[in-house]
């Protein structure tokens, strides 16, 4: 029996290989998942109790509009205006199943097998595997070390062809957690407008900047919506629910009619129990959001000093949920090195190629723990290296 040769040729996820390397540890302390990115405290009271309330509404277990209930879709409107200074109406938002089907459905809009959308590298490996299986080819930008991690718009002009039919920017970034500036991704915009491409701007970390940056960018701040921009969000990481699988997709109002075709064929709606809490909680828990960001931030700032004080490990880039980090072991595969950490230390992360970074690195999901964790990841990363 045969299947899909380009779903064959579309690699696996990486995560489940790196928890299999797990079981083999039988050290003191258990294991120190830092490898997905999971929110490691529980959601808001008041959303778990709306949450459980939503559950048990039957109203709640039947079919939604396809493109989200229009409570949360004006909420959420709402809430860009207030992030953004625009005038984002509900009209221009849905909500999808997490931000991975926003992906899905905007790549699917826009491309066909054998078109091209620019990635950068080290790219997010689900968007990599979602071109694959579609067929369409996914172009490397590089965004280099050097440069902490932000890619060059004129890198990217280079590497556009009549092939190219969007460009994709994920900040803060997955997998080096770096946060391009406003003035980065108004040219990539801009590129995109002169071009006639479309900019996919996915913002699932938007809410975890660093200290000073309130505003992502500028893009949205106009009183209608940009004719070129699409731009994908995570309730996942901002409000810890993404066991419920929530996101968001906006875009121009003319385009929905087209993205709503592929959103009725992948999911139809998305959870209604979630979209009903979320509906109260973005307007409600702004104080809390504000704290969780607050707890990432000094987070990021005990993982700045424990690598400062670990000889050989270099911290290459730092934001949002993730630490880039360079290992001290030479040519050594960092798949290797991942393997060992998992096996030897109980240490989970991911290595920099599954993001086709390079062999050096390391990606550690700091905010799947906390201050403790991150105490433990010190020692266990200073044991490795002994």
């Amino acid at each position: 029996m045969s299947l899909n040769t380009r779903l064959l040729d579309t690699g696996s996820p990486p995560i489940p290989e790196v928890q299999a390397w797990a079981t083999r540890y039988a050290g003191p302390g258990g294991l120190l998942n830092m490898c997905q990115a999971v929110p490691s405290h529980a959601p808001a009271p008041g959303l778990l109790e709306r949450l459980a309330r939503a559950a048990g509404d039957p109203a709640c277990a039947t079919y939604g509009p396809i493109l989200g209930d229009v409570a949360l879709r004006e909420a959420y409107a709402a809430d860009l205006g207030a992030l953004y200074g625009g005038r984002p109406d509900a009209s221009e938002v849905a909500i999808t199943a997490g931000c991975n089907q926003a992906y899905v459905v905007a790549m699917m809009a826009l491309a066909q097998p054998g078109d091209s959308v620019l990635l950068p590298t080290p790219w997010y490996f689900n968007h990599r595997m979602t071109l694959d299986m579609l067929g369409v080819v996914p172009r490397p930008l590089p965004c280099r070390a050097e440069r902490g991690f932000v890619p060059d718009p004129e890198e990217a002009a280079a590497l556009i062809d009549d092939r190219v039919r969007a460009i994709v920017l994920v900040t803060p970034n997955n997998p080096t957690g770096a946060a391009y500036p406003p003035e980065v991704i108004a040219r990539f915009h801009a590129l995109c407008r002169e071009r006639g491409l479309w900019l996919v701007l996915d913002e699932t970390y938007r809410d975890f900047l660093p200290p000073g940056r309130e505003r992502p960018h500028g893009l949205l701040a106009g009183r209608t919506w940009p004719e070129n921009l699409l731009q994908l969000y995570s309730f996942s990481k901002s409000f810890a629910i993404p066991g419920h699988r929530l996101g968001a997709l906006g875009a121009p109002a003319a385009l929905f009619p087209e993205l709503g075709k592929v959103m009725d064929c992948v999911q139809i709606c998305a959870g209604r129990a979630g979209q009903a809490a979320l509906a109260w909680g973005l307007g409600a828990l702004s104080s809390w959001r504000a704290a969780k960001r607050a707890e990432m931030q000094a987070r990021a700032a005990a993982v700045r000093a424990a690598f400062a004080r670990l000889p050989g490990w270099e911290l290459q880039s730092l934001g949002a949920y993730f630490a880039y980090v360079q290992h001290p072991f030479g040519a050594t595969s960092a798949w290797r090195v991942a393997e060992r950490l998992a096996a030897e230390q109980g240490l989970l992360c991911l290595p920099g190629p599954a993001f086709a970074g390079e062999e050096a690195h390391l990606r550690i999901a700091f905010a799947n723990v906390d201050a403790t964790g991150i105490v433990a990841m010190e020692e266990r990363l200073r044991a490795a290296s002994a």
